[in-house]
């Protein structure tokens, strides 16, 4: 299985809202945080968006942004534009001038993902922003025009549809190539990387000037050809009694090198990822039910029943029939 598609189903989003946004003349606005997932496009115009202490962020016509973690925010149609507090709607909201045509416009939304995989968010947290500039990000925008409308609309299978949109735009943003932070002084090129003079996110290799890594993650990861072999041998066969060793020799590699660049791609080494992951399946099978400890243990790889509840109980501080006890309960 592809490690990517993995995760974004085991994180099951739904329950989305989506809403225009709309604006006129000089405006600003500030948000609480809310630690879900969030997602715009804009459409017409520019708007500064500054995600918690970060620095001010331009988002021109066409640019999306996807953030798994929402901070506290702010929007302005410029900087230095006073911001008055505002609270989330579901229904589409004004800035600004109350009247005329607006000259800003913006799809935005949120979603929920399953409370007991929500720590698969950590895997892909970082906000993505993908710059029309550099970028064709049309296929964004028509999935999320599809999903405003199939929000707006009551027709039957609404939520299923609605996940399923959820779901392909979740795959298509983190797939971007586009995945790197930039330095506050753009014309110091990153120790390490060449400057190259195109794109910046070109590829792995040819970091441009004035870029540098994302933060290690699985969507890092991914990028790394030889790295993304052993996460996906991984996730094809999560049964498999993987070593260090064996896992080297899918990638190519030798094992020290492999271990080294694994956990400066993904940031935890790979049988610590490993364990991540079948823990994260077994928490979806233990909140779902209808399976044995003794089955569950043979499809994650251990060797009994009790070796599967001593990791468990290690990694998650309770043995599995608790938790899924409390999870089935809404815990």
């Amino acid at each position: 299985m592809d490690p990517l598609t993995d995760i974004v189903m085991l994180l099951r989003p739904r329950a989305a809202f989506s809403k225009p946004i709309t604006g006129k003349g000089r405006w600003g606005v500030r948000y609480e945080s809310h630690g879900g997932p969030s997602f715009c496009i804009v459409q017409n115009g520019h708007c500064w968006l500054t995600l918690g202490d970060q620095e001010p962020l331009l988002l021109a016509e066409g640019d999306f942004l996807l953030s798994p973690l929402t901070p506290s925010f702010t929007m302005q149609s410029e900087l230095g534009a006073v911001c008055v507090t505002s609270r989330p709607a579901r229904t589409g909201v004004r800035y600004g001038a109350p009247r005329g045509r607006p000259d800003f416009r913006m799809i935005g939304g949120s979603f929920e993902v399953d409370m007991v995989n929500s720590a698969l968010l950590e895997l892909v947290s970082q906000t993505i922003h993908v710059r029309a500039a550099e970028f064709d990000t049309s296929r964004l925008a028509k999935i999320l025009e599809l999903l405003l409308d199939e929000y707006r609309a009551d027709r039957p299978g609404r939520e299923t549809i609605l996940q399923h949109f959820l779901e392909a735009m979740l795959v298509e943003a983190l797939r971007w190539p586009c995945l790197r932070t930039p330095l506050a002084n753009p014309g110091t090129p990153v120790r390490g990387e060449r400057s190259t003079g195109g794109s910046p996110c070109a590829n792995d290799d040819a970091g441009g000037a004035g870029w540098m890594e994302a933060r290690p993650g699985l969507i890092v990861g991914l990028r790394d050809a030889q790295i993304a072999r052993a996460l996906r041998v991984m996730h094809a066969d999560v049964a498999h009694a993987w070593t260090v060793a064996t896992l080297a020799k899918c990638a190519g590699m030798s094992r020290s090198a492999f271990a080294t660049r694994f956990t400066e791609r993904v940031g935890c080494a790979p049988l610590e990822y490993l364990t991540r992951w079948r823990m994260s399946l077994a928490q979806d099978a233990l909140s779902r039910g209808g399976r044995s400890l003794e089955g569950l243990a043979v499809e994650l790889g251990y060797q009994s029943a009790s070796a599967f509840s001593t990791a468990f109980r290690k990694r998650l501080g309770c043995p599995p029939g608790a938790f899924a006890r409390r999870a089935r309960a809404g815990a």
